[in-house]
């Protein structure tokens, strides 16, 4: 455990810290240390938050649709820990930052928020580039020129459907998930008791 920490912590610098002119070479460590750092088990951790964890019936809610999964606190945990076991983390946080951009209420805030947001996960450069096609980079760039809050939109969407079609079906396989499950106990609550996550 504590090898895995610090070869994690390594990577976590270079992940933040390494200079942008080097992203081949980030991309390249960031790939060998992949392998390293798969812990099918980490999103248990993540997961338990206290005395405090997910019911059988709500982990098994979370195979119902991605919705749910996302719209569930601990759902989310897991998956965005699932997602840093597979150093895809950038999809979610991406997928996140667009949500809070676009409730941004002040639109004097709009074009620092919007050049953050491209800068980090946008353009080639980024130093959490998300997957996403050309044209839609090209479109997301253009919209930059009078950033609105619906900028991000088919960038988001397109990243949604990559984390809804790919990520989330690996996810249910993963073991850790099922470990998940298994390790659950039925909540207590009557069934019109417990809330909806």
């Amino acid at each position: 455990m504590a090898c895995y920490c610090a070869i994690r912590s390594l990577y976590i610098y270079i992940y933040l810290f390494l200079p942008c002119s080097l992203p081949h070479r980030a991309k390249e460590l960031k790939a060998r240390l992949g392998s390293i750092l798969q812990k099918p088990n980490w999103n248990l951790h993540c997961c338990k938050i206290g005395k405090n964890k997910p019911s059988l019936e709500e982990c098994l809610r979370w195979k119902e649709s991605f919705e749910k999964l996302l719209s569930s606190k601990y759902g989310l945990c897991a998956f965005t820990a699932f997602l840093v076991s597979e150093f895809s983390e950038e999809n979610i946080a991406f997928y996140f930052a667009c949500e809070d951009y676009r409730n941004t209420k002040s639109l004097a805030k709009l074009p620092a928020k919007a050049q953050k947001i491209y800068d980090e996960f946008i353009c080639s450069d980024a130093p959490r580039e998300i997957n996403i096609d050309h044209e839609t980079r090209d479109i997301t760039k253009a919209n930059m020129l009078v950033p609105s809050p619906s900028c991000f939109d088919l960038a988001q969407h397109k990243i949604y459907m990559l984390m809804a079609k790919d990520c989330y079906p690996r996810f249910l396989r993963s073991p850790a998930y099922r470990d998940l499950v298994s390790q659950a106990k039925p909540s207590t609550k009557k069934p019109w008791q417990e809330k909806k996550a």
